[in-house]
This record gives structure tokens, sequence and C-alpha cells, in this order.
């Protein structure tokens, strides 16, 4: 049934989408552990961050995380509660078919198929308003944070700020990201999350469907 296998992927693409940070990455962790036992002196005016660090460490982050994990949940269990009925007509429809005109079945299965689309149309949908949550997130939490950056910043006197994935090694005591946590965590650790709502693309009216009974 491929309606069915379609929708299966699209559950599987909401649970992936329900999290705010992919993995979880330590606040206080440099590059690979056998590389940053580099060492080496410390470079005067450089600093590091990780961005993934904070989302996924500061409470702000993990509290934004939960609630769009509950949100996927819910979107979830709403595409499942509609896909159970659907299988089973199909399986009623197939069942019957010896005791139908070619016809009826033929109307049938199509009628059929085209809630497949549907529920498929909407599951994409769904998926589609968990990302843009979940990005909206990350950008409501990346203002938040970005002013705690600037006076980490300045307050260690640092005249270039890098990616603290791109270090494959060294003297790391000029990584920000612990400091930026713990005073994220003083300025802010929940916010209000909501679904956000996508305008819906309808189903057309002539768009090629397949046999929901395959």
């Amino acid at each position: 049934m491929k309606q069915n296998t379609h929708v299966r992927k699209v559950v599987v693409a909401l649970l992936l989408a329900g999290s705010l940070a992919g993995g979880h990455v330590s606040a206080a962790e440099g590059a690979g552990s056998e590389e940053a036992g580099l060492g080496g002196p410390a470079i005067p005016g450089v600093c590091l961050l990780s961005r993934q660090a904070v989302f996924a460490n500061a409470a702000v982050g993990k509290d934004a995380s939960a609630q769009i994990a509950k949100l996927t949940a819910e979107a979830q269990q709403e595409v499942l509660a509609e896909r159970k009925p659907l299988e089973e007509e199909a399986r009623n429809l197939e069942s019957q078919r010896a005791n139908l005109a070619p016809e009826k079945y033929a109307e049938q299965q199509q009628a059929l198929a085209r809630r497949w689309a549907e529920l498929q149309g909407k599951a994409d949908h769904r998926t589609r308003e968990i990302e843009a949550t979940r990005q909206k997130a990350i950008e409501r939490i990346s203002a938040e944070a970005q002013p705690v950056v600037a006076a980490e910043y300045k307050e260690r006197k640092c005249g270039l700020l890098f990616d603290r994935g791109i270090a494959l090694g060294g003297n790391l005591s000029g990584d920000l990201t612990a400091a930026v946590v713990q005073k994220l965590d003083k300025k802010i650790t929940t916010l209000p999350i909501q679904r956000e709502v996508l305008p819906m693309t309808p189903v057309a009216a002539n768009a090629p469907v397949a046999n929901p009974a395959r």
C-alpha cells in the first residue's frame, strides 16, 4: 500500500523534526577528546562558541525541545488516528472486490485513494509546521543569547569568535560556551511555544493517485 508506506515515512519525519538541536553536545566539550588534549599556548583575542551546545544545554533550549517534542507527538497521533480507518476501509474494499462490478470497485478505489492523498498532504504539512516551529524557537533563543554572547565576548577581550566545531584541537581556554550557557540560564529558562500554522495547499482535483489497496 503506497499511501500507507508514505504516511509511515512522514510520521518518522515528524519525530526527527521534534528536537531543537541534533544530539547532545556538552557545553564544556571542545574538539574531539583525543585532539583536544593537544594544548599549546592560549591565543589572546581568539574565542570559541558552540551554538549547538548552547541550544542543547541551556535551560531554555531544553524547555523548548520538550515543548516541540510534545507538539510533534500530538501531530503524529493526529495522523495515525486518521490513518487507521483508511487502512480498514482499504482492507474491506479489497475483500469485497470479487462481489463488486469493476466500475463500482474503481469508483470506490479512487475515492479512497483521494482520501489517502489528502492524509499524505496533511502529514507533510504537519512536518513543515513542526520544522517552522523549531526554526522559530532557535531564532528566539538566538536573539536572547546574542547579548549574553556579546557581553562575554567583551569581558574576555575577544578579537575573533569562531565556531567551536571547526577547532581540531589546541588550547581551548577561549571557549565561551559554558559561560554563555550559565549566564543565559540566569536570564531566561523557558519561553512559550505554539505550533506554527502554515497555509495548507489542497490536493488538486485532478492530481494522480495510486491504488490504496496495493
